[in-house]
């Protein structure tokens, strides 16, 4: 079933403050938004939303995982939706892994969260097209 905009948002970041303008930018455009301050609290809000989450918004260093790993658990449970990593740790082994794992794209902090719209927008539509590549079909 395809999802129209506006979309169901986790962002995961540990920085309540950062947590909290994400959110309330995301808000502002319509979107419904989930909030999760570690990994674990991530993983049980994508395991017992309903509906499904469209787009992860997910922080590179969290208090309990400082890695790709919890990128990689996220694809375990949710392989099609969209994830936009943030990280203020944005080397290209960093960058190349998550992309490797199905991120769709890197956000660099700061960012400006004039941005943030823009990217969401994207990751969303990529939800949508791989949706309806599904119902067609298609195996890609």
């Amino acid at each position: 079933m395809t999802r129209n905009y506006p979309a169901r948002i986790l962002v995961v970041d540990d920085e309540l403050l950062l947590r909290w303008s994400i959110a309330e930018t995301l808000k502002e455009h319509g979107h419904t938004v989930l909030e999760a301050e570690n990994g674990a609290a991530a993983l049980r809000e994508l395991q017992r939303s309903s509906p499904p989450v469209d787009v992860v918004l997910l922080d590179y260093r969290l208090p309990d995982v400082q890695n790709l790993a919890l990128l990689a658990q996220i694809r375990q449970i949710a392989p099609l939706t969209p994830l936009i990593l943030m990280t203020a740790f944005g080397t290209p082994e960093v960058i190349e892994g998550a992309r490797h794992l199905g991120a769709c794209d890197v956000m660099h902090k700061p960012f400006d969260m004039s941005e943030l719209e823009a990217v969401v927008a994207r990751a969303a539509r990529l939800l949508q097209s791989g949706e309806q590549a599904l119902n067609r079909g298609d195996p890609s």
